[in-house]
């Protein structure tokens, strides 16, 4: 972790909570920390750990960067020989959870236990009954990690030990723990007379958004193993197979614990498994089975993504794969034995698991809505002392969130009322205030390894003029994600798609990061032709899986910037036709069969006539907004946003008349009054250093140097397809 002052956070354009790369004489990452108020806006305080990583000494020079963080598919480590025979891959993924890693690095075993993340009393638990005391002073060394890079500890990600000296690559993945018993172990309901306040079982009512999906999985669990004797009279088999998908922490594996929680249960986690040489694979799987086939039950295999991926060009099936499947065959062609998997990434899956005898029945969970999100807060929520909640706020604030991210949101309230409760010496007590607070530092899982636009505290209200713009994108863009009713009750369709154009530099991106502010949207940013893959079909799953994490964060907005480089007229192209099926799959998402719900698609132009027509009708990019340039009113608002945080001159012959110098500035843009007032703010200080506000004389400088950029020939070319459309 590193300790930054909030004004070195904001001027990196990141939140709390995020994460940094720091460069010393070597380089790494960590999570970024509020510092006190009294620390210096230019001292980074480090811990022990990451002034190792950083290679640096106590009062040295380090430099701090935004860093873009991936969801870590696999993580490889080494230890102590203790440690690597003691602790199993499951309790290290739990320690390592939410920490971002570089190949080099050493990393504690000490959960991480600040900021969002998950509750870490059960690995703290498990490594002291594994370890002993001795594990709190354990460290480790990151071997590998893929992708390669900045990764985080995902739920999903693969956390293997590795041999010193091995790349734990294909072949180099190090000792795993052996297989048998160990591999996978029985859930029961708890004792007669448990402990209530360490084991809290979850009810049917408990699952909010998931009851219709639950009451299906409950019926064909009933008839498969209490009635198989009724399926078998009307000549259909008993077998049961059932893939459970939706995003990740959605509560997929919840859910099915529930309603089997009068049922044995044999339980795999897909990427510990998943994690083991292949004979240790096929060996737990093959332990599963049997202990299921002697007993009966359901076996369960938790994101089973990883331990059954599907095959690519550069990565074939395994073989042991082929020997996996087949023990599951087994296992549900048995009497009274039903077969369970789930996966957030249900496309990733090696496609022969939803054959007939094997998953042939799906069920699907959403992504909470808002009602739901209230609902789940409540239950979150019930046994703790709290005084004046409305959680409605809270669920119209949280959207792409899911139970696992409401999880983590009460849990930081939580720490901020018990931070207060200590200080105060009262009773905890959680407030309103405290979730509110929480909100600011959580993000969502479904954005967790997605870049995004950063939207800050940018408002519509403070976009200087553009009043037809923003009306525009109001009702074309948070009127449809914030009054359904109203249009169901009308009897419209929401507008699909947006496409704002107008001349380079006059706020088309500004807007749109106000416009997502002002909505509490997420917002998936792409620019110009970031989509395009010279490997054949690339591009289109490119544009498959943006779409794929709207739907996951929805209500969301998809920005298209310089969507003319995207989505060029079909036909044109000399590039392969990778262009075209681009086009193609954007097409196809927008108006295809999988319909789009409660995401907005925004485009952004200076060159609209370049875009393919069919992107352009009713039910794709219908509603066409056009950003005038800035008329001489339009100029005011714009410099006298620009100037509140500029200190002007204000009285005497240097006073500065932004009235008078929005009526000069004939042909200049949104930005260029913007770095006009920044470039009068450098001449202030070429001037002097200790100069206190920006002179007339400073702006007259500045007039020299920033030119105004609009070409006239292409604002009347744009008024012209304004005029036509």
């Amino acid at each position: 972790m590193v300790r930054l002052h909030p004004e070195a956070i904001a001027a990196l354009g990141i939140r709390e909570w995020d994460a940094v790369s720091l460069t010393g004489s070597r380089s790494t990452a960590a999570v970024v920390g509020a510092a006190a108020g009294d620390t210096p806006p230019g001292v980074a305080l480090l811990d022990d750990v990451t002034l190792s990583n950083a290679g640096v000494r106590e009062n040295a020079p380090v430099l701090v960067a935004p860093v873009t963080v991936y969801g870590a598919r696999t993580v490889t480590v080494t230890g102590s020989k203790l440690a690597t025979n003691s602790i199993p891959p499951a309790t290290l993924r739990q320690a390592l959870l939410g920490k971002v890693l570089t190949v080099g690095d050493t990393v504690s075993l000490l959960p991480r236990d600040l900021g969002p993340d998950i509750p870490t009393s059960a690995a703290t638990a498990a490594l002291a009954r594994s370890v002993g005391i001795t594990w709190t002073s354990e460290l480790l060394t990151v071997t590998s990690v893929d992708p390669p890079g900045t990764v985080s500890v995902q739920p999903n990600s693969l956390v293997t030990w590795g041999d010193t000296g091995l790349s734990g690559g294909a072949t180099g993945a190090g000792t795993p723990q052996p297989a048998g018993p160990a591999a996978h172990h029985t859930v029961t309901p708890p004792a007669a007379g448990t402990d209530e306040k360490t084991v809290r079982q979850l009810t049917f009512d408990d699952l909010k958004g998931a009851h219709t999906e639950a009451g299906r999985l409950a019926e064909w669990l009933k008839l498969a193993l209490d009635q198989p004797e009724l399926l078998e009279k009307l000549g259909a088999t008993a077998h049961l197979g059932v893939l459970v998908s939706g995003p990740a922490g959605v509560g997929k594996a919840t859910m099915v614990r529930t309603v089997c929680a009068d049922r044995r249960v044999i339980e795999l986690d897909g990427p510990e498994v998943g994690a083991l040489r292949a004979e240790d694979r096929l060996a737990a799987v093959s332990a599963a089975v049997a202990a299921v086939r002697e007993g009966g039950g359901v076996l369960l295999i938790t994101d089973i993504d990883a331990l059954l991926p599907a095959p690519a060009a550069d990565r074939p099936a395994e073989p042991v794969t082929n020997l996996i499947l087949g023990e599951l065959r087994d296992a549900v062609a048995t009497r009274k034995v039903a077969f369970v998997a789930t996966s957030a990434v249900p496309d990733s899956i090696d496609p022969r698991l939803r054959a007939p005898d094997l998953c042939d029945r799906e069920l699907g969970l959403s992504l909470p809505d808002g009602a739901v999100r209230e609902q789940l807060l409540g239950v979150l929520l019930r046994d703790v002392p709290s005084s004046d909640l409305n959680l409605r706020e809270i669920a119209d604030r949280t959207p792409g969130f899911v139970v696992a991210d409401l999880s983590a949101l009460v849990r930081e309230a939580a720490l901020r009322a018990a931070a207060r409760a200590s200080a105060d010496g009262t009773s905890p007590q959680l407030t309103q205030d405290d979730l509110t607070g929480a909100l600011s530092v959580i993000r969502p899982l479904s954005r967790s390894a997605t870049e995004e636009l950063s939207v800050g505290s940018v408002t519509l209200d403070d976009v200087g003029d553009m009043a037809e713009t923003k009306q525009a994108l109001i009702e074309a863009v948070l009127w449809p994600l914030q009054h359904p009713e109203t249009f169901e009750r009308l009897g419209v369709e929401p507008p699909r798609g947006v496409l704002l154009y107008g001349p380079p530099g006059c706020g088309k991106t500004f807007v749109v990061r106000a416009l997502a502010s002002s909505g509490r949207l997420s917002v998936h940013a792409v620019k110009g032709a970031e989509l395009m893959d010279k490997w054949v079909g690339s591009s289109e799953k490119a544009v498959r899986d943006l779409f794929r994490r709207a739907r996951d964060s929805a209500p969301s907005l998809v920005f298209l910037d310089e969507i003319d480089a995207l989505a060029p007229r079909r036909g044109q192209s000399f590039d392969s036709g990778v262009t075209d099926r681009v086009v193609a799959a954007l097409l196809t998402e927008l108006d295809g069969i999988e319909p789009l719900r409660n995401v907005v698609v925004l485009g952004a132009t200076n060159r609209p006539d370049l875009i393919d027509p069919a992107l352009l009708r009713p039910g794709r990019l219908e509603k066409l907004v056009f950003v005038e340039p800035p008329d001489a009113e339009a100029r005011r608002e714009i410099l006298r946003s620009a100037a509140r945080s500029i200190p002007l001159a204000g009285e005497g012959d240097q006073a500065v008349d932004l009235d008078a110098l929005a009526e000069a500035l004939d042909g200049y843009s949104a930005a260029d009054c913007v770095a006009l007032l920044r470039e009068a703010a450098l001449t202030a200080m070429r001037r002097s250093l200790e100069a206190a506000d920006v002179t007339a004389d400073d702006v007259a400088a500045a007039r020299k140097v920033v030119r105004p950029s609009l070409d006239p020939v292409q604002v009347e070319a744009l008024r012209a397809f304004a005029a036509n459309r």
